[in-house]
């Protein structure tokens, strides 16, 4: 697990907010967080993305409550897959809708949270494929949030 944000003079954090989307190593996001910030209350937040995005879990149309329970579903799943003690009594559960760096970002300044920890992965794109597919949910969450952000590759 390779940290992407170095933790310098940092003060101990009292919410750090755990972004998850259903993919794969965000367990080791959310073990992180709660090893390295020990303190803290953890927000695990299922991001539901809208179906036109290009992240969407699928085209077909659904109700929205019912793609949101499946994302807590999910969350839910991913917490009891970290073997932290008492992490089940330090993690709580949110979902919101929308376009994952936006609303994690929204999520951090409206909650007041001191520290995101997220899954990411290191783009090699340049160019018009980079163009085409976007900026990185990570590097859209570290540009516009004003609080630290590690980044788990």
């Amino acid at each position: 697990m390779g940290v992407d944000v170095e933790r310098r003079n940092m003060a101990d954090p009292d919410r750090v907010l755990v972004p998850t989307l259903g993919r794969p190593e965000e367990d080791e996001a959310l073990a992180y967080a709660l090893e390295t910030f020990p303190d803290a209350a953890v927000t695990l937040l299922a991001v539901v993305t809208p179906l036109d995005a290009p992240l969407s879990e699928g085209g077909v149309l659904e109700r929205s409550d019912e793609r949101s329970d499946r994302s807590r579903d999910r969350a839910s799943r991913l917490l009891g897959t970290v073997d932290a003690p008492g992490a089940a009594d330090r993690v709580r559960i949110e979902v919101a809708e929308g376009r994952p760096g936006t609303v994690i970002s929204q999520y951090a300044s409206e909650h007041d949270v001191d520290h995101v920890v997220m899954h990411g992965h290191e783009s090699k794109t340049t160019g018009f494929v980079r163009r085409f597919l976007g900026r990185s949910i990570a590097t859209t969450v570290i540009d516009r949030t004003s609080r630290p952000v590690t980044v788990l590759e």
